[in-house]
């Protein structure tokens, strides 16, 4: 497939590296109170795209995560679900078979996740394969190379074709920002996705170091809100890869509050790519119901 090529401005802000430093710096030592913190963890529960995607993955191994994300903990009542499971391409009829009738979403990665290194033509049939099968979701990569080669035209029309290629399938845009190596880019790659029409912007394929930062993601939420602010239309955010931790998990709810508002606070609009997040939120809500924690080993490994 051919992509038309078009002409596009793109007059970025720059970046005040340090301001955006110190300003991540101070969502992390919020603290919260208890009752507010337990449905913080239970919100940001309910905002975890469980995922895998690894060569040896098989049938079973995604029917298993599948099982996971509709029964997280069950007895304890009142949980939530996670908000989709994330898998290759050809794993997303089985997921989607596993997860029926639970709300839980299928997303796809596509367009030769994780490097973005193929064809346009590869990339859009990849995209129209998962949507086929039943996606709900599609996570791309964009051509790393070609943004930091200065062809950002060629990334606009790339995201802008895969978008087409979604139908009703909602498109999260991968800008793998660990090898953006600067915030300026991070900030222009994130403009350029949400022009060309992401419904998501997502730090990270989870393959790389560093993946997902609060600097980072701060310079994307402020790149969200602009464009809110400019347009009234509200993109949605996904930091993936490195966010390990409930505490973690909170201090980005806290930033994205802050940054965007309360509108955000919902798994429509925002998410959390970090599967081990899972069991970590699991057990602070038992330890803050229960007052003790529970052992690793009544939570399944992913």
């Amino acid at each position: 497939m051919a992509v038309k090529r078009t002409v596009h401005f793109f007059n970025s802000p720059t970046v005040d590296q340090i301001g955006v430093q110190e300003r991540a710096a101070r969502f992390m030592s919020r603290s919260i109170k208890k009752g507010s913190k337990v449905e913080a963890l239970k919100l940001a529960l309910s905002m975890i795209d469980l995922t895998t995607l690894e060569g040896k993955d098989t049938d079973s191994k995604v029917r298993q995560l599948c099982y996971k994300a509709m029964h997280l903990h069950d007895t304890y009542p009142g949980l939530p679900t996670v908000a989709a499971i994330c898998v290759y391409p050809t794993f997303v009829r089985v997921a989607k078979e596993a997860l029926k009738g639970s709300g839980v979403n299928v997303a796809s990665v596509a367009t030769a996740f994780p490097s973005g290194q193929s064809t346009m033509d590869i990339k859009i049939q990849d995209t129209k394969f998962a949507v086929s099968e039943g996606a709900d979701e599609v996570d791309m990569v964009i051509s790393r190379g070609r943004f930091l080669r200065g062809e950002h035209n060629y990334i606009f029309d790339e995201i802008a074709a895969v978008k087409e290629a979604c139908g009703k399938a909602r498109l999260k845009v991968i800008l793998e920002t660990g090898e953006l190596s600067t915030l300026d880019n991070v900030r222009k790659a994130s403009d350029i996705a949400i022009l060309a029409g992401a419904d998501f912007i997502k730090t990270s394929t989870g393959k790389i170091s560093p993946a997902a930062t609060m600097p980072v993601t701060l310079v994307m939420l402020e790149a969200i809100r602009d464009h809110y602010y400019n347009t009234g239309e509200i993109i949605g955010m996904k930091p993936a890869g490195g966010i390990r931790t409930a505490k973690q998990a909170v201090q980005y709810l806290v930033m994205v509050r802050e940054t965007l508002g309360e509108d955000w606070l919902t798994n429509k609009y925002f998410r959390f790519g970090a599967s081990s997040l899972a069991n970590d939120v699991l057990l602070q809500i038992v330890k803050q119901q229960s007052g003790v924690y529970q052992s690793k080993d009544y939570f399944s490994k992913d």
